[in-house]
């Protein structure tokens, strides 16, 4: 049973990204060229950021104003003071309103960089090999994805609206200190951001190693339950309900006892952090009464330093679950720039051009392959398939024929060797062109979780509604799907699970019939069906392989008794090669298995 852990490669790093680096690569989405409209959104809310603060700073003078104009000797001014208050007043709706303003100017913004990078992602994944997603659970990266996305929004707003303001807010109040008071203040100031700061840091720093072991068993989670609802039918075959339970309980019993060290760290950095700031208010406000009992400072100057002090530890307060949003938000974005810098495996030729389909000729030329170095799948498997002609691939479970349809589509790269249609090397043409030329009825149809009209059209982008039915006809399910109270509108459930394994190949070869390729491939196309519909499709199958280049690969051999040529694999190599009849008088490898199939159906067998 492997380890109960994820699967690091693709989620959290040990160690913190380069911020820089990734605020390097991700500035392009907020920043884009070619769009000056998202660009004056961010200069205007820029600017909205600057009246914000210019307001809030204006509150302290006005208040202060407003207090000195009540004091006993001061010449009376009722209208004056009242003017002050409501000047005051006004001052602190302002900074809302430049506040919500700001937000409303640059939400687009942060939606737009969001959904940009979300495509570049989506469309990267697809550009993988088969190989990275087959060594991927799905939930993992989905989760990744769906991290790194949120994080865009929330980070750049703290950075951009709490960071840079905070920044702006602290380096007014230290010039004010140092000419309406003194330097001494605005050192003692400076002094207990700068600790403050340190302190955060450090607890913080702390704090994310626990939410990195928190966010690793997350992902775990996350993909146990994935995993398990993915294999439901397994999971009831074999009465596993249990265990999986079982499994999923121990993944997020882990999860609980790493969030409750996660969250209650928060508690001793809110604890140092209104240590620090309290410490500082308190000497702030003794050192100005004190200035006051001297008569250096008016009892409005003592109400502007608590105004100012109090309104720059406000964000303050939130710099412990800034830093922490905005540093978790790197390391998700960094993930996630992980997934961008995966090197597809596959890859177009700088100089490939698009396959030329004259014939659709096929040729495997000593064609070697291995999904691991140490076990090699095929051995130097060489054959052709005339313009128009079919072969049929027969063999033992494992012996390479689900592999000769995965090279073809060019999944993967061959060892050595070539593959070439009309005289082109595979690995010479672009990929987009190689399998638009190329149609398969797959032994294991999945199915998007849509209507069975959507799932037959994907076969051709654009097919109208009549092709998409004349498919369906074709593959003897038109008739099923009209009986269907909502027809080609019916949902198959996720991965067709509403749709029985028979109705599930046919739609699959409807969708095929629907692309109408020059080269097909038929793996176990049939073996979900029963034999009168199974004849059905057949007839079907022979009747379009007529016109095209076709490979069947299959287990019944009475269904592929009619091929121009029967090649037959073993242990990865070529044993046989002929007709029907020709490997049937050899009396090798061939004749054992069809007179074993024979046998098991109750059938008399002619070896002549």
């Amino acid at each position: 049973m492997p380890p109960d852990h994820p699967s690091t490669s693709a989620t959290l790093p040990s160690a913190d990204p380069p911020a820089m680096e990734t605020l390097r690569r991700f500035l392009p989405y907020l920043w884009p060229k070619g769009e000056p409209r998202q660009r004056l959104r961010i200069v205007g809310a820029g600017m909205l950021v600057l009246a914000s603060k210019a307001v809030q700073l204006s509150m302290g003078f006005l208040y202060a104003a407003a207090i000195n104009r009540m004091q006993p000797g001061m010449e009376p001014s009722v209208a004056l003071a009242i003017g002050l208050v409501v000047a005051y007043a006004g001052a602190r709706f302002g900074g809302v309103l430049f506040d919500n303003l700001r937000n409303t100017v640059f939400e687009r913004v942060g939606q737009n960089a969001t959904r940009h990078l979300a495509e570049t992602v989506f469309a990267h994944l697809h550009r993988l090999s088969l190989r990275f997603h087959l060594s991927r659970r799905t939930g993992e990266v989905t989760k990744i994805i769906e991290r790194g996305t949120k994080s865009i929004d929330v980070m750049l707003y703290f950075m951009l609206f709490n960071i840079a303001p905070t920044v702006i807010e602290l380096a007014a109040v230290l010039v004010i200190f140092t000419l309406k008071f003194s330097w001494g203040l605005s050192l003692a100031t400076a002094a207990m951001v700068g600790a403050y700061l340190i302190f955060t840091r450090k607890v913080t720093d702390w704090r994310n190693a626990l939410r990195v072991r928190m966010n690793d068993l997350d992902t775990l989670t996350i993909g146990r339950s994935v995993d398990s609802l993915l294999n439901y039918e397994t999971v009831k075959y074999f009465g596993a309900e249990e265990r999986e339970v079982a499994r999923y309980s121990a993944a997020v019993r882990r999860y609980a006892d790493a969030a409750v060290k996660s969250e209650n760290s928060l508690a001793w950095l809110n604890i140092g952090q209104s240590l620090i700031t309290n410490v500082m208010m308190a000497g702030a406000m003794a050192y100005t009464v004190w200035g006051w009992s001297r008569g250096q400072f008016s009892t409005g100057d003592v109400v502007l330093v608590n105004t100012l002090l109090a309104q720059l530890f406000r964000p303050l307060d939130m710099l412990g679950m800034v830093y922490r949003t905005i540093r978790q938000g790197l390391i998700d974005m960094s993930a996630m720039f992980r997934l961008i810098d995966t090197q597809a495996e596959i890859a177009d030729a700088p100089d490939a051009r698009p396959l030329a389909v004259r014939g659709a000729e096929l040729v495997f030329d000593d064609v070697r392959f291995a999904y691991d170095p140490e076990r090699e799948i095929l051995k130097g498997v060489s054959f052709r398939v005339p313009s128009g002609g079919t072969l049929a691939i027969v063999g033992p479970s494992g012996s390479g024929k689900s592999t000769i349809a995965r090279l073809l589509f060019r999944f993967f790269d061959v060892s050595s060797g070539r593959i070439l249609i009309d005289g082109q090397d595979i690995r010479t043409v672009t990929q987009s062109s190689l399998r638009a030329a190329i149609g398969i009825v797959p032994q294991d149809t999945v199915l998007f979780n849509d209507t069975i009209g959507y799932n037959i059209a994907y076969g051709r982008e654009g097919a109208d509604e009549a092709a998409v039915r004349a498919a369906a006809h074709g593959a003897a399910i038109g008739s099923f799907i009209e009986s269907l109270p909502e027809g080609y509108a019916s949902e198959v459930g996720e991965r067709g699970l509403k749709l029985s394994g028979g109705e599930k190949q046919r739609v699959a070869i409807a969708r095929t019939l629907l692309k109408n390729p020059p080269l097909l491939i038929l793996d176990e196309a049939t073996s979900a069906l029963d034999s009168r519909t199974e004849t059905e499709i057949l007839d079907t199958l022979e009747s379009i392989a007529a016109t095209r280049t076709t490979i069947t690969i299959a287990h019944r051999l009475s269904t592929i008794a009619g091929a121009d040529q029967i090649l037959v694999l073993d242990g990865g190599e070529v044993r046989e090669i002929g007709t029907h009849e020709e490997l049937l008088a050899k009396g090798g490898l061939y004749a054992e298995m069809w007179a074993r199939q024979a046998v098991e159906q109750g059938e008399t067998v002619d070896p002549a």
